[in-house]
């Protein structure tokens, strides 16, 4: 995907979206904003609405409006999109310019631009007034160069061109090819850094959700429902195959009074039980990351699915970073499944390259992005990774610190050593 005057990111970026895709940097660069501009893409491909992108699906934790996505805040700036999607019949680019109205106080799609192969289809806003749903574009295609071509959107995506001046022919490609992005986009889902707390009861859901949700609320309702309406398959998939994560306990959903409650359950004495409540933290934040790869496993898969992660390894252990990495590592190959992933883990990354070097893991199956700030804009930079798991480049000062912490205390201490009162 590539973006351009993007919120933090004024200069284009261009992001390899590989089967794991990894963000570093400092407090405060931009990486958060970068990871959830999928999420934001995605309101205007799966949307009835006519705004370019449907900011209401999102809520304010997200983004407040779209002012907020433009770089500066500028009321008569815009924002620029791209991305590549598979399709049966080859790949499709696509590239979008989103305008802001200020007056009007409404967005419009400013310039449309889908690639296929040998072809390439443009329409460019004339600038005319859009507020009735509709405005005149200028198409350039091969060999043509038509003005005042009436175009509807559905969000970032045209739906009816109502002019003479093009083919039919043209007309239909251009909605073939809106329609054939959107329904191979996928299913693009947002796990944040925040997990919800953990609640000591919970009702049965009248169905069981596919995702455990932004904040993992829906992972205590995916839990009871497998119970009841599962006979426990999921619960004993999970406790099977992520047991090592949980040495010495299983997870399990317990009826009482007709509500449910999530446990863990002692493999020593299975009559241990505690609540979910009870436990550490790292638990109940790790649990619903955890229920979300059994569930694609045990279900399955059928469409594309990309996953923005921010900070998976939020409240645990650093010996359990490596595991969270073999997660996903996995995950990438028994599901169709993508991961976009925000950490601050050098344990994580570690991992990733040590599965490389030992052949488990194909460098090309993984990009590394450093994002930083230059020059009050900021970069994504690119970091290779070989087949011997090396980097063609690492940030200074990145993930150092304990080596520098460990100097500082080496120093105090040959201080105290060599001072007036040393023996």
């Amino acid at each position: 995907m590539t973006l351009s005057n993007y919120r933090c990111f004024a200069d284009r970026q261009t992001i390899e979206l590989r089967p794991i895709t990894c963000l570093f940097g400092r407090n405060n660069s931009g990486k958060s904003a970068l990871t959830r501009s999928p999420l934001v893409l995605s309101t205007g491909i799966h949307t009835d609405s006519t705004t370019p992108l449907d900011l209401d699906l999102l809520g304010e934790d997200i983004v407040d409006s779209f002012l907020d996505l433009i770089h500066g805040r500028r009321p008569h700036g815009s924002i620029e999109i791209g991305f590549t999607v598979e399709t049966e019949q080859g790949p499709v680019d696509l590239t979008v310019k989103v305008q802001n109205i200020d007056e009007y106080h409404i967005q419009t799609v400013s310039l449309f631009e889908v690639t296929t192969n040998d072809r390439r289809l443009t329409l460019t806003w004339e600038r005319n007034d859009p507020s009735d749903g509709a405005a005149n574009y200028s198409f350039t295609g091969p060999g043509l160069n038509e003005h005042e071509i009436l175009v509807r959107f559905r969000g970032l995506l045209p739906t009816a061109i109502e002019s003479e001046k093009i083919s039919s022919t043209i007309r239909d490609e251009i909605l073939e090819l809106s329609s054939r992005i959107r329904e191979n986009l996928g299913t693009i889902r947002y796990l944040g850094p925040f997990r919800d707390r953990p609640a000591r009861f919970y009702r049965m859901p009248t169905r069981m959700p596919d995702f455990v949700g932004p904040s993992g609320e829906h992972t205590a309702s995916i839990l009871a429902a497998d119970l009841k309406r599962n006979q426990g398959g999921l619960i004993e998939f999970i406790n099977q195959h992520f047991g090592k994560s949980l040495p010495d306990w299983s997870v399990n959903a317990v009826e009482s009074s007709g509500l449910y409650n999530i446990v863990l359950q002692s493999k020593v004495d299975p009559s241990v039980e505690v609540n979910l409540v009870d436990t550490g933290t790292g638990i109940a934040q790790a649990l619903p990351i955890f229920v979300q790869r059994a569930l694609d496993l045990y279900t399955g898969t059928k469409k594309p699915i990309l996953e923005m992660v921010e900070q998976p390894e939020l409240h645990l252990h650093p010996a359990a970073h490596g595991t969270l990495a073999d997660l996903y590592l996995n995950a990438t190959l028994g599901t169709n499944a993508r991961f976009l992933i925000e950490t601050h883990s050098e344990t994580f990354l570690l991992r990733l390259r040590r599965r490389v070097a030992e052949g488990k893991l194909a460098p090309t199956s993984i990009s590394l992005y450093f994002i930083e700030n230059s020059n009050g804009s900021t970069v994504a930079r690119r970091i290779n990774v070989d087949d011997a798991g090396n980097l063609d480049y690492w940030p200074r000062g990145v993930f150092s610190e304990d080596y520098d912490e460990a100097k500082l205390l080496a120093k105090a201490q040959l201080s105290q050593l060599s001072g007036p009162n040393a023996h």
